[in-house]
């Protein structure tokens, strides 16, 4: 079952309702709609079209090839794979997270609406977050978040590869929190952990 989420007036978001909660979205701008990995899901292609015409499939993440070539195939547009600073036609600066042997990563800023969108260096869903924590940084990437990488930027609103975003002032403050803190809270998110483990 897949519901709808992050509802603006330049786009939406859907999540998988599996246990990693996969989200994806799309985006409303330069007058076309950018789709950011995307799962599939009945009614988004519908949603999609009426939204306004597809320029191109973002993906964020090696790993989120999820359907992107489908979706690209589908709308007879460019599928992006981890781009990376600006391309042409794009509306968007593609910041780098991480480019590892096993986890390549980039981070779409919008600076006209301050929308980020992360595919698994932040997330909202419980394995992301410690207690109290309103948006977390992925738990492998924790001992060294990406501080340097994504901090000079300033968002109303971060969109997530896994669970809903967050929006408005809230977002700004949890996003410099969640980097901040990542480190300190390794304790506090390994007991979040174990105590949800426990109460399955």
């Amino acid at each position: 079952m897949t519901r709808f989420c992050d509802e603006t007036d330049w786009g939406f978001g859907w999540i998988d309702a599996d246990r990693m909660q996969r989200t994806s979205h799309t985006l409303l701008a330069g007058g076309r709609v950018w789709i950011v990995d995307p799962v599939e899901a009945d009614g988004v292609e519908d949603r999609i079209r009426a939204l306004g015409e597809p320029g191109g499939v973002i993906q964020l993440l090696d790993r989120h090839s999820r359907a992107c070539a489908s979706f690209a195939a589908r709308f007879g547009v460019p599928h992006h794979v981890l781009p990376l600073g600006r391309l042409d036609g794009v509306p968007f600066e593609f910041l780098l997270v991480r480019k590892g042997r096993f986890w390549k990563e980039t981070a779409l800023w919008w600076d006209e609406e301050r929308v980020l969108c992360v595919a698994d260096a932040l997330g909202t869903i419980p394995p992301f977050c410690a207690r109290a924590e309103t948006l977390g940084v992925h738990p492998l990437l924790r001992l060294i978040p990406p501080r340097k990488r994504l901090g000079g930027v300033s968002p109303r609103h971060v969109l997530c590869g896994h669970g809903e975003g967050v929006h408005g002032d809230q977002a700004e403050s949890a996003f410099g929190e969640a980097l901040g803190t990542a480190r300190r809270r390794i304790p506090r998110m390994l007991a979040s952990l174990a105590s949800r483990s426990r109460a399955v």
